[in-house]
């Protein structure tokens, strides 16, 4: 393997989070295959994904909170840090975790893509095996490129068995522990 896969890392875990920890409020930095990523800081049409996300979340499960920019641990043995762009947990699920919170609990991990030339390998290769190695039930990728949503379920040995896609206005069912119909012509509002 090459350098900065998770046979060799770039750096130790504690490296990261102390550079993740001292970085310009401007930067957002993940750990992810042993490499450090540098996430886009997200415009406005990405904000507004997430917000009408975290708001569908909330009204098709109170109980649950769809909670932005959260650190999760992630990869095999925890070895990864991403900020997914939301994760819905129950309310207080983070309360005392620290930035880099244990996955566990975590119904679904959700990512918005950015118009940038790292955001395909990221978002469609790496964050999905991330989380599917951190058992997260249910990642949802919003990808702008394509006007479509990618539902991963069912994870095993590292990697999700499932892959649906649908395209924007569409209903979107995200599958059990999530167990949201999601209503996507809103998202027609939002293409570029």
């Amino acid at each position: 393997m090459t350098p900065g896969t998770t046979d060799r890392p770039q750096m130790s875990i504690e490296e990261f989070e102390q550079l993740a920890r001292t970085a310009p409020e401007t930067v957002t930095l993940e750990f992810i295959n042993g490499k450090l990523e540098v996430k886009p800081v997200p415009d406005g049409t990405h904000g507004a994904i997430v917000v009408w996300l975290l708001k569908q979340c909330m009204q098709h499960r109170p109980e649950l909170v769809l909670h932005p920019e959260q650190g999760l641990k992630i990869e095999a043995y925890r070895s990864g840090r991403a900020r997914a762009d939301g994760a819905l947990a129950p309310e207080d699920h983070f309360v005392g975790q620290g930035e880099w919170a244990d996955p566990a609990g975590v119904l679904m991990a959700v990512e918005v893509t950015s118009h940038d030339t790292d955001a395909n390998r990221r978002d469609h290769v790496d964050k999905p095996d991330g989380y599917a190695a951190a058992g997260i039930p249910v990642y949802l990728l919003v990808d702008r490129d394509t006007c479509t949503l990618v539902v991963y379920s069912e994870p095993l040995r590292g990697r999700y068995r499932n892959r649906r896609v649908s395209a924007y206005g569409e209903t979107v069912e995200l599958p059990d522990p999530v167990g949201i119909s999601l209503k996507t012509e809103k998202l027609k509002d939002y293409a570029s």
